[in-house]
């Protein structure tokens, strides 16, 4: 289906040795490759054999009808949760073994040794310089472990959720093709764009923490009972305030989150589906002047999802904020406790409970809530895709016939309704045998069920009652012809076989031999997305194409022959149906009646039943009133098209090159990507968006003194135990004097001392080395004097000490909150306005980029990319800012404390740089490609949805999963890389790290020169600590950030398009407002070109219409006909003037000119919105105008409100009801000029009449212009305007061109039969008599014309 091209780059970590897999050395040539390069698809590896879609997608299929049928078994509702868990629990479990052993043993050992190692700097310490080096040693050893075994279960566990999230995918995908016609009316694209875009991106980052739900409390315990053996019940105080503080708030508040979560992505799956209608309609949108009412509701959708979202982002900022003062405050209150209970404070004891507490804190405090939080919002996400799941199925109830049946297709007393909650059935009491090999022509009026009864043979119309058998295979041509954005020559495959013979013959049958002459790449030519790149004829003959080339015993033809003009369809008819196809079944819906008299059957269908049938005789014998129009039709005879009216003789095939020519195969559009690093104008611009110079300001300050308050707290209590160090040594020092005088005051005259003094020197020797306190075990006289020195030297007492650690504390938790809650709200703002910068400029942009950008490329940046810029970026960024502001606070502590570190720090700083620039020009890159490789994912699933009936019919489901598995695996070589290659700059970052770390805690004892304070020692390696489990979550968020803000940069490339314009005129040149009084057009040497490489469409076009003319606009396909009307409403700039009144149009603003002109296009385009809505969205006419013109295109009687809601694109009416809709609108509007494009081509013969009776009364003295392939609805025009390759051929009243038997207009009008063109004759005459446009008032009008051109030369 797909005409992408697609690349074989094996993936080297399959084939990576241990060291290398260990180490991440298997990217190594990536980096060195994207340091230089801008990476591109091609560069991308293939997807690992464990991530390949189909395979992921198969395993989570066969658990999910496992769970159906248990579920069904038992009487319950499926759950996709069970689904999930037997798909993917023995990984995840392999890696909670892991996460296990890092947490109960390397986490809660290493505070334990670094206890150790400071206390070997205390002065009451008795260890050896070795057993330093040993528990140093032992702490650097525990540190290297942890980076490893801590990167690689990120790893895995991110790779687990990414597999979840694309098994996911690949099973909705599959859901969709199974989906039922009328779930699909209910359900929106946008929906499910969102469940694979947002919903199922929930998973990526789901597993991450999930193990620290169960691991916390084996976690916490161990650890609260070593805090209790260090410093006894005062443990207790920090304990129960961080246990207070995480599960129960913090389960609160991810529940809370869980709650919003749901409403979000309600509120955002409705602005994708206005989104998605909006991009479907942008022509209708650009014609009618919609822009300000679509924006305004765009803007409104908008605001009702980020009010929800803002307060998400104010609940995520405070818990990151907690992650920042929880373990302070708790380290704050433990020590409160601790010094109140009569204890002296230590630094072995402080930094280790810190340490304690740092793991206590990331467990409880971030990774527990995370874990909650991810698993709740993810539970939402599976609910939400459960009940997808869960939506009813087209399970067709269609039995074979046996093989000697002589019938086709027997239904019995059938009645089948789309939705089981409409009263009026869709189709009732049908009882028809359609017999083998022969022709049966389906007609009626507009919504009389026509293509109900096809859909009801193809099994997609639920059957409420009766039976349908079926022999043979069906092959089905839709009535909205259904292209999906590739070749031509896919298009008409569609997964079949090429069989160069019978393709030829196909392409032959269908009229398309003079297309691919004219196409620039033949049939290799892109049709774009949704055929987008042809004309309404090409697009439903390429449509028939498809059908017929499939090998089928049934042929379901939908109204094939109204897009194509009338010598097409004749050639369509003769050729293709009553040709190619002569010998097998067919069924053709039609509102071409001339051609019923060929048939072998007649069904006329009215109001859901069959009101009568029979051979064309037998109806006529009946003298049936709908018939009424057939008296005058042509007679039996058959009129022969010539054979270079429609293609060349048979040497056009063999000039016609169909051979596979990969090198000239032409490339879709490239998706607009920046190159290179991004800039810093983005990060500014996106800044500026989300607040003012004076909160960007405000923002900085509350960082700044928010980290004061932070890294204070922690040189405060360094400072503390310090001087409570210093306090020990005086003390010591004191004490020693004192019993250097106690002993010579009691030595005896032999100089042997007494009891007393041995007893009080053990005693002091006791006190000195083995406790934390002097215990008073001395003389009163002596503590006095210890007590005076001691005060004198320390200077703080405690309760002074404690007030000081407090207000910095408090200074943390105010001002980091207020950061967080700042920095969101800037955020929120940013991307609301953004979002609708960007939605204001794709209004303003040029219909061109529409038709060469893919539907879901466009999409991709209103779902995946602003669903970026709305969660992740803000949470990655503030992540980044409060990790660099710890960071900082931490490198100035290490630095006052050892001044001679800043050295290594230097060092480390250069080699951070070194390898973040290296990741970085990866990671965007990286980053970018994954954006861009998930559009062909959306456009796929979109294309899918329109085509279901299409695709069904076909048996192309395995086909386009095949497809959609491909998609899914080029933007998981992109993910997967992304992720490997952001774990890959954490490790390095952490060899750094741990490298750093060596050295301080090596560089203690080395210079240990017996004035080392363990207080310092303590700081400084906890602080490194810190630093090396931060640093790289930092710098890689940091990196994530930055990758994120590519979303940021693709949202800014479309607010930087081409714009069309001005939309608003001059004061100088804006025109009356009963402008344009007349309706006189005049094409001055008019030229139109879609780019400068196309070749023109319209050439040297000079022609005036008069005011009040009413002008019919034939050709064949491609003729130019569409383009014409392009110009006249500048959908696309021309070189040349078009006048209307004589007012140069491109002198005016777009919507005074578009304003002006009415059109009814050539696809109805209706939005999910009330009718009224449909009608007037500017709500400019009140209800009883609405009524009156409901009522004069004979629709009033449909509906019974004018709130009625009309389904997305209109679904819920006929394709007749949907056009009469659309000139109801152009009545209300009642400007001088109408244009109708093909507006009568999918409308029975009764509504076509009604259509043109209702303009000839309602628009008489307007200036009519109708594109036509019905000849009949311009015999009584003023004038026709022929065209053919962009250039008029014929401009005259069609009475003088049929009286010109060497016209071209007569050679097509004798193409519908000797009858219809006497017919002909007697409507063009009348009309022509009855003329109020003389030749003679032209010629006079083109004279002075020519006057004025020859006056304006002779003044030059």
């Amino acid at each position: 289906m797909d005409s992408s091209k697609k690349y074989d780059n094996p993936n080297p970590r399959s084939t990576a040795n241990i060291f290398s897999k260990l180490t991440f050395w298997w990217l190594r040539p990536l980096f060195l490759y994207g340091k230089n390069h801008d990476l591109e698809v091609k560069d991308l590896y293939n997807v690992s054999s464990n991530d390949v879609s189909e395979l992921l997608g198969k395993k989570l299929e066969r658990n999910w009808i496992k769970e159906l049928k248990a579920a069904e078994a038992a009487d319950r509702k499926p759950k996709l949760y069970t689904a999930l868990q037997k798909t993917f629990l023995s990984s995840f479990a392999y890696y909670g073994g892991w996460t296990l052993f890092l947490c109960i043993v390397l986490k809660v050992l290493q505070p334990y040794t670094l206890g150790l190692l400071i206390w070997h700097f205390d002065p009451r310490a008795t260890s050896s310089v070795t057993e330093a080096y040993m528990y140093a040693t032992a702490v650097v050893v525990m540190i290297a472990l942890t980076a490893i075994i801590s990167h690689h279960i990120h790893l895995g566990q991110m790779e687990i959720g990414m597999r979840m999230r694309v098994a996911c995918s690949s099973l909705v995908y599959k859901k969709i093709l199974r989906l039922s016609q009328g779930t699909t009316t209910n359900t929106t694209s946008g929906q499910i764009i969102n469940l694979l875009s947002n919903d199922v991106s929930r998973f990526d980052q789901l597993f991450t923490f999930l193990h620290y739900i169960w691991i916390m409390p084996i976690q916490g315990a161990l650890i609260s009972f070593l805090i209790w053996e260090t410093v006894g019940i005062a443990s207790l105080a920090g304990v129960f305030l961080i246990t207070i503080q995480t599960i129960p708030v913090q389960g609160y508040m991810s529940k809370w989150t869980a709650n919003l979560r749901l409403k979000i992505a309600i509120r955002t799956d409705e602005r994708v589906r206005l989104m998605s209608e909006i991009i479907r309609g942008i022509q209708v949108i650009k014609m009618y002047t919609w822009e300000k009412p679509f924006e305004k509701l765009v803007s409104l959708s908008r605001s009702h999802e980020i009010d929800v979202l803002t307060l998400t982002s104010y609940l995520r900022g405070f818990t990151l904020a907690t992650f920042i003062f929880t373990e302070r405050t708790t380290l704050y209150f433990t020590i409160m406790a601790y010094v109140l209970y009569g204890n002296n404070i230590s630094a072995d004891k402080v930094f280790s409970m810190a340490q304690y507490f740092n793991i206590l804190q990331a467990t409880m405090a971030i990774f527990y809530p995370m874990a909650v939080a991810f698993a709740a919002e993810a539970l939402i996400s599976i609910k939400r895709l459960e009940n997808f799941l869960l939506l009813e199925e087209n399970v067709p109830l269609i039995r074979a016939l046996p093989k000697d049946e002589k019938n086709s297709i027997i239904l019995k007393d059938v009645t089948a309704t789309w939705s089981e909650t409409t009263i009026v059935s869709t189709l009732h009491d049908i009882n028809n045998y359609i017999g083998f090999g022969k022709l049966y022509a389906l007609v009626g009026p507009v919504g009389a069920g026509k293509s109900s009864f096809l859909q009801l043979i193809l099994g997609e119309l639920k059957i409420s009652h009766g039976q349908i058998n079926i022999k043979g295979s069906i092959s089905y041509a839709s009535q909205e012809s259904w292209l999906f954005a590739g070749t031509v020559k896919n298009n008409i495959l569609f997964g079949q076989p090429y069989d160069q013979k019978k393709y030829q013959k196909v392409i032959k049958v269908c009229a398309l031999l003079k297309d691919f002459e004219q196409f620039p790449h033949g049939d290799k030519t892109l049709v774009g997305d949704r055929g987008t790149a042809l004309s309404g004829g090409q697009r439903a003959r390429i449509n028939l194409a498809r059908a017929v080339y499939r090998d089928a015993d049934i042929y379901l033809l939908d109204d094939p022959l109204s897009a194509v003009d009338v010598h097409v369809g004749k050639h369509l008819f003769d050729q293709c149906i009553n040709g190619y196809l002569k010998n097998k079944t067919r069924i053709l819906v039609t509102h071409q009646i001339q051609y019923l008299r060929d048939c072998d059957y007649i069904i006329i269908l009215n109001n859901g039943k069959v009101e009568n049938e029979g051979t064309f005789a037998d109806i006529q014998n009946k003298k049936i009133n709908f018939l009424k129009l057939l008296v005058n039709d042509e007679s039996k005879e058959k009129i022969l098209v010539k054979e270079n009216s429609i293609d060349s003789t048979s040497d056009m095939l063999s000039n016609f090159n169909t051979t596979e020519d990969e090198d000239n195969e032409p490339q879709e559009t490239e998706e607009l990507m920046a190159k290179g690093s991004l800039s810093k104008v983005v990060y500014w611009k996106y800044f500026r968006a989300g607040a003012s110079i004076f909160v960007i300001i405000a923002f900085f300050c509350s960082m700044i003194l928010g980290q004061i308050g932070s890294s204070g707290s922690d040189y405060w209590v360094a400072y503390w135990t310090n001087q409570e160090e210093m306090r020990l040594k005086e003390e010591r020092n004191f004490i020693h004097s004192q019993h250097n005088f106690n002993t010579s005051a009691l030595t005896d005259e032999n100089g042997n001392s007494t009891d007393f003094r041995n007893g009080t020197v053990d005693n002091i020797k006791h006190i000195i080395f083995n406790d934390s306190s002097i215990i008073q075990n001395i003389t009163a006289e002596n503590m006095t004097n210890v007590n005076v020195v001691s005060t004198k030297l320390y200077g703080l007492d405690t309760h002074t000490a404690l007030w000081i650690y407090g207000a910095f504390i408090v200074v943390s938790i105010v001002m980091t909150t207020t950061r967080n809650l700042l920095f969101f709200k800037t955020c929120m703002t940013a991307s609301k306005n953004l979002h609708n910068l960007m939605f204001s400029c794709l209004l303003k942009a040029p219909m061109q980029f529409f038709n060469t950008n893919p539907f879901g490329r466009i999409l991709n940046r209103f779902s995946k990319d602003i669903g970026a810029v709305d969660e992740i970026l803000p949470r990655t960024m503030i992540e980044s800012i409060q990790i660099f502001a710890v960071m900082s606070g931490i490198l100035i502590q290490v630095i006052i404390i050892n001044w001679w570190t800043i050295i290594p720090v230097l060092i480390m700083g250069f080699l951070y740089w070194k390898i973040r620039n290296i990741y970085m020009a990866t990671a965007q890159n990286l980053k970018r490609l994954e954006g861009i490789t998930k559009s062909p994912v959306f456009s796929h699933v979109n294309s899918s949805l329109v085509g279901l009936s299409t695709i069904r019919s076909s048996n192309a489901q395995l086909m386009l999963c095949k497809e959609f598995d491909s998609h899914q695996d080029l933007h998981t070589g992109a993910y997967s890389l992304s992720v490997s290659a952001a774990t890959a700059f954490g490790f390095a970052l952490d060899t750094v790290s741990v490298l750093f770390v060596t050295f301080v805690t090596y560089s203690f004892i080395i210079f240990n020169d017996g004035n080392t304070f363990a207080g310092n020692v303590g700081l400084a390696i906890s602080q490194v600590l810190i630093l090396c489990g931060m640093l790289q979550h930092g710098m890689r968020q940091t990196a994530e950030a930055i990758a994120q803000m590519t979303s940021v940069e693709r949202i800014l490339q479309f607010t930087q398009l081409d714009e069309e314009g001005p939309f608003t005129s001059d004061p100088s040149n804006k025109p009356s407002l009963e402008w344009p009084n007349k309706g006189e057009i005049k094409f001055d040497h008019v030229y139109l070109q879609y780019s400068n490489s196309d070749p023109p469409v319209l050439k040297d076009l000079n022609f005036i219409i008069q005011p009040a003319m009413k002008i019919g606009i034939v050709g064949r396909t491609g003729a130019g006909k569409s383009s014409l009307i392009s110009a006249l409403f500048r959908l696309s700039e021309f070189n040349g003037i078009i006048y209307i009144d004589g007012i140069n149009i491109k002198k005016i603003g777009l919507h005074d000119l578009r304003n002006k002109i009415s059109i009814i296009p050539q696809d109805p385009v209706l939005f999910s919105a009330s009718l009224r809505d449909n009608l007037d969205p500017f709500h400019k006419h009140d209800d009883a105008a609405l009524w009156a013109t409901m009522e004069e295109v004979e629709l009033k009687s449909a509906f019974t409100s004018l709130d009625h809601q009309i389904s997305e694109s209109g679904s819920n009416l006929s394709a007749g009801q949907r056009q009469l809709l659309c000139l109801a609108r152009a009545i209300i509007e009642n400007n001088k000029i109408l244009i109708l494009d093909e507006a009568t081509a999918n409308v029975d013969p009764a509504t076509d009449t009604l259509i043109q009776t209702t303009i000839r009364k309602k628009f008489q003295n307007c200036t009519v212009l109708t594109i036509a392939h019905r000849l009949n609805t311009i015999m009584d025009s003023d004038r026709v305007l022929l065209l053919d390759h962009g250039e008029v051929l014929e401009f005259n009243h069609p009475y003088i061109l049929l009286k010109n038997e060497q016209s071209h207009f007569y050679e097509m009008a004798k193409e519908t039969g000797d009858n219809t063109m006497k017919q002909f004759y007697i409507i063009s005459e009348e009309a022509y008599n009855n003329s109020k446009f003389n030749m003679s008032t032209e010629i006079t009008i083109q004279k002075k014309e020519n006057l004025k051109i020859l006056n304006g030369n002779s003044s030059v």
